[in-house]
């Protein structure tokens, strides 16, 4: 099964504090965030085309995508939910495989497996990971799920099905549980991005 892909990348990132570098445009291992999470799933032999949501929160970031032909959207950058919905009108997909712009460590191994792990009787997939593995890199997480007895982190990695979803209707989820660090580090703080550099020192 292949799939169209939506890089989420107009968000305020407001956590950042008072920095002046959009989030997606941050430099991690000499490349930028949005550099490294557009290579690793366009890498994907599972996904068709991709397209990164951008807004006025981040002009730099949607300049940098467009100057290296990178498909990009402008949606309002003030509702998750709605610029999604915007975003999967621009798809053609049956399933849409929706990434954040701050996971600097996603490998295409990961995103390859997510979708091999998808069946469309799922109707929605979301990609979690152990709390202790989320702790153990030096992140707190703020918020967690209680799958069966055990603490997952969301990773915002998922698969949804594109027509349900610019319906309205209330998908069904599974998830699949993994120990991944690249999915385990994403950047929201200053103290994220500090550990996400440490990585390739």
């Amino acid at each position: 099964m292949k799939v169209d892909a939506l890089i989420m990348a107009g968000g305020k990132g407001s956590r950042m504090g008072p920095d002046t570098i959009e989030k997606p445009m941050q430099v991690i291992g000499g490349k930028h965030v949005i550099e490294r999470v557009v290579e690793s799933v366009s890498k994907s032999k599972y996904v068709n085309k991709v397209l990164v949501s951008v807004s006025s929160n981040t002009p730099k970031t949607e300049d940098f995508l467009r100057d290296r032909g990178v498909d990009v959207i402008c949606t309002t950058g003030n509702d998750f939910m709605n610029d999604m919905h915007t975003a999967f009108g621009y798809l053609d997909s049956e399933f849409v495989l929706t990434c954040p712009s701050d996971l600097p460590l996603l490998k295409t191994f990961t995103v390859d497996s997510f979708i091999r792990f998808f069946r469309p009787e799922m109707e929605s997939a979301i990609a979690v990971v152990d709390k202790d593995v989320v702790v153990g890199t030096g992140i707190t997480p703020s918020f967690t799920i209680d799958i069966e007895g055990k603490d997952w982190v969301l990773s915002g990695l998922c698969i949804s099905d594109r027509r349900k979803t610019l319906d309205g209707v209330y998908l069904k989820e599974a998830y699949m549980k993994t120990d991944w660090v690249d999915l385990a580090v994403n950047v929201n703080t200053q103290h994220e991005l500090a550990l996400s550099r440490a990585f390739f020192w």
